[in-house]
């Protein structure tokens, strides 16, 4: 059984352009279906977030609209609710990445708030992918990718084939034209190789260790990645 490390970000708003406080957090199924997935596979998750507060899920995403129906919202918040590392996540900046096999950052509009600019996040993400260890990252997780600096000071993620949460699905959100900045924009401009898919459709790209999803449709795929690079 190995330990696997899960980075939720710390925020319970989302700052857009107007100055406006849009309520957000952590989005459910990008929590709860690698979850389960690692823990039905004999692995153990250790949650961490800035501060070690408990993290906040984005209450938009346990609506029966984006769960299948009322059924499948009851599915998710009752299993979001049995997550014990939830309630109790290390402080990021204390994490010693040698106790892990495996790194996993879910999304939500939270990381755009408070991962993009941490410092100790990107340093974890850095030598996370220095480390080869298999490092996935999920919709609007890979906003955290953009606080991560090499020694030269620039991004270890330059070069690197990955995807996130795209414009075009922004724009059907909502949020495009409300947005201090958009996330598939700020990846290119770091210089990774941005693989985009139809919006909304599950898209996971492999490059070396780094394991990226697109949107919520693709955590679980990501998670059956992340286990297949682990053995």
């Amino acid at each position: 059984m190995a330990k696997i490390l899960f980075v939720l970000t710390g925020a319970d708003h989302w700052t857009l352009a107007d100055g406006t406080r849009h309520p957000t957090g952590f989005w459910a199924e990008e929590v709860v279906a690698p979850y389960e997935a690692f823990e039905a596979a004999g692995h153990e998750v250790v949650a961490a977030t800035p501060g070690g507060v408990v993290p906040t899920v984005d209450r938009a995403s346990l609506a029966p609209e984006v769960n299948g129906g009322r059924e499948g919202a009851e599915r998710i918040a009752d299993a979001l609710a049995s997550l014990a590392a939830l309630r109790a996540p290390l402080k990021l900046a204390e994490v010693d990445l040698a106790e892990y096999a495996a790194v996993f950052y879910p999304g939500g509009h939270g990381p755009m708030e408070d991962l993009s600019g941490d410092a100790d996040s990107g340093r974890l993400l850095a030598a996370a992918l220095a480390s080869g260890k298999p490092l996935g990252v999920v919709c609007h997780g890979p906003a955290a990718l953009l606080a991560a600096r090499d020694e030269e000071g620039g991004s270890p993620f330059a070069g690197y084939r990955l995807t996130g949460f795209t414009n075009a699905e922004e724009a059907q959100a909502d949020f495009a034209d409300r947005a201090k900045w958009l996330l598939q924009d700020r990846l290119v401009a770091l210089g990774a190789d941005f693989v985009e898919s139809a919006p909304w459709a599950p898209n996971v790209v492999v490059d070396r260790n780094l394991i990226t999803g697109q949107n919520p449709s693709s955590a679980g795929p990501l998670a059956a990645e992340m286990l297949k690079a682990l053995g």
